[in-house]
């Protein structure tokens, strides 16, 4: 099965060469479930010809805001619109788990609230599941269709379900404690309050729940669709 990764941002340069870049992340993640990947640079415009072109799309995170006005934002809204007409299926996780709500018909914003960083807890049905969190944007509005199945007092639609045709996460289960580690002293500084990075740090090697994530993940791709 081949899974189209549809990149909007890219890892730091300095922890890129340690660590891989996103898509690296996700092929990590998702390895042993036969999957083969193929990445389109969409931030930098670098679009497939066809939303059949790969079995299924998963969407990456960025430093983007899904409501900033950037050439590539309204290509893949349209992309995602093809796609979930078609039910070709769809992953979104942080960035892409906004952007396919906001093309959808939802409402994403900056929240007023602050910050979500490194393991935090979500309730998935009657299961708690950490997960490494790196984000102060949120859909704020759900689009007709979408379900919640996570969910936490800070970010109410932290996981979405839009039947067979997508499945999104706002947190990020590609996220190793090292990378978090990582992103506080790079992109965290002067940026996220120094508070909510020393809360995430004393976090760290809290157990998270990110194979639990892929496995949902794996199982929504290869779920049995019909023709459409």
């Amino acid at each position: 099965m081949r899974i189209g990764i549809l990149q909007t941002g890219f890892a730091p340069d300095a922890l890129a060469p340690q660590m891989g870049d996103y898509p690296d992340m996700f092929a990590r993640l998702l390895d042993g479930n036969g999957f083969d990947f193929r990445t389109y640079r969409v931030v930098d415009m670098e679009f497939p010809a066809n939303v059949h072109d790969c079995d299924g799309w998963l969407i990456t995170g960025s430093r983007h805001g899904a409501y900033e006005d950037h050439p590539f934002i309204k290509p893949l809204e349209d992309f995602i619109r093809r796609a979930y007409a078609e039910h070709v299926p769809m992953v979104g996780i942080c960035f892409g788990h906004q952007i396919i709500a906001q093309a959808l018909g939802g409402k994403v914003e900056r929240f007023g609230g602050g910050w979500a960083v490194g393991p935090t807890d979500y309730a998935f049905g009657d299961e708690t599941l950490t997960l490494n969190a790196w984000h102060r944007d949120q859909v704020v509005e759900r689009p007709e269709g979408a379900e919640v199945i996570g969910s936490n007092a800070f970010c109410e639609n932290a996981a979405l379900v839009y039947d067979d045709r997508a499945l999104t996460v706002q947190a990020h289960p590609e996220f190793r404690d090292e990378f978090v580690d990582g992103l506080m002293k790079t992109r965290g500084k002067g940026v996220v309050p120094d508070e909510v990075m020393a809360r995430a740090g004393a976090r760290l090697g809290t157990p998270i729940h990110d194979q639990t994530i892929a496995r949902r993940i794996a199982a929504f791709f290869k779920a049995p669709r019909g023709e459409n």
